[in-house]
């Protein structure tokens, strides 16, 4: 099975904007800003179940339809911060997929009537950032972000933001202190970004990988989306595995993938082939652990 968010493995160079268009990049947001309504977008991204990728799984399409229409203007943050422990899927994603990630954020941005983008990265990813600013330099002269886009009166500005390495700006409405200029702290909800968010806008926002699947599916359909994964939580997901494994790396496999599918199929068991004994997923910033001793079995890992 090809790639779906990981596709510059199954493609040379998908990292360069001719070989991402020659591979049908861009059509995804052409066909949403000429052929489809706003709230369209928002209807096929609900209808999908593409649940946020930032560890909450709050339905997707639903948090675009909560957008404030009486306020504006609209706002949309990608949230790259990406400081957990052990995790690193969205660096890889906008090192080597970098388009296919601004084309889900730039759809997302015309989905809630958004003309001004913002990525924010952790500090530490200040080469990141520069890259990225040559990749949105070259969709502008191409004519694929800036006034007007396809002929249509929709226009487009997406801007990176370096953070200063705190944990903390990982969480939405501390990001969003930090983006304004101000020390990065969490604020009291309600309000949510959705109606109050950047500079007190209306704001939607997601992370890099929650993005990177909007323009498969605005492509191939919401159902075609449904047939991978479970019926709570469709599609894929970009799995960081680290540790005492014997291949550590990104693995983008189905939702309902088991643990012991993802440590001993993909990740080839641990080490010296020991036993586990514990895991620590990452789920929320809130880290669990499940300790074993030698005489105890792996049901666990059926979870």
């Amino acid at each position: 099975m090809n790639h779906i968010l990981l596709r510059h493995r199954d493609i040379p160079d998908i990292n360069k904007l001719d070989v991402y268009k020659k591979n049908g990049g861009i059509d995804a947001f052409k066909k949403a800003v000429t052929k489809m309504q706003p709230t369209e977008v928002t209807e096929v991204i609900k209808n999908s179940n593409l649940r946020g990728r930032g560890g909450a799984g709050f339905p997707t399409g639903m948090k675009w339809s909560f957008i404030d229409n009486k306020n504006w203007p609209h706002y949309v943050v990608a949230n790259a911060d990406e400081s957990e422990p052990g995790t690193f899927k969205d660096r890889e994603l906008m090192e080597s997929n970098p388009f296919q990630f601004l084309e889900g954020l730039a759809i997302a941005s015309y989905a809630v009537g958004a003309t001004a983008a913002y990525v924010y990265l952790r500090g530490e990813f200040w080469q990141v950032a520069a890259f990225l600013d040559e990749k949105i330099l070259e969709m502008e002269k191409a004519g694929y972000l800036g006034d007007n886009l396809f002929g249509t009166e929709y226009s487009l500005k997406i801007f990176t933001h370096l953070g200063a390495g705190a944990y903390i700006c990982g969480e939405e409405t501390a990001l969003l202190e930090s983006l304004e200029g101000k020390r990065g702290q969490p604020r009291v909800r309600p309000p949510f970004p959705p109606s109050f968010g950047l500079y007190g806008k209306p704001t939607i926002i997601n992370n890099v990988e929650t993005f990177a699947n909007v323009p498969p599916i605005i492509a191939n359909g919401a159902d075609w989306y449904k047939s991978m994964g479970t019926a709570d939580s469709a599609g894929v997901k970009l799995f960081s595995l680290s540790g005492r494994v014997r291949k550590p790396g990104n693995y983008e496999l189905p939702f309902g993938t088991t643990f012991r599918q993802l440590i001993y199929e993909y990740g080839g068991g641990v080490q010296e082939g020991r036993p586990v004994k514990a895991i620590m997923p990452d789920r929320d910033r809130r880290h669990c652990q499940r300790r074993l001793d030698h005489q105890q079995d792996y049901s666990f890992l059926q979870a």
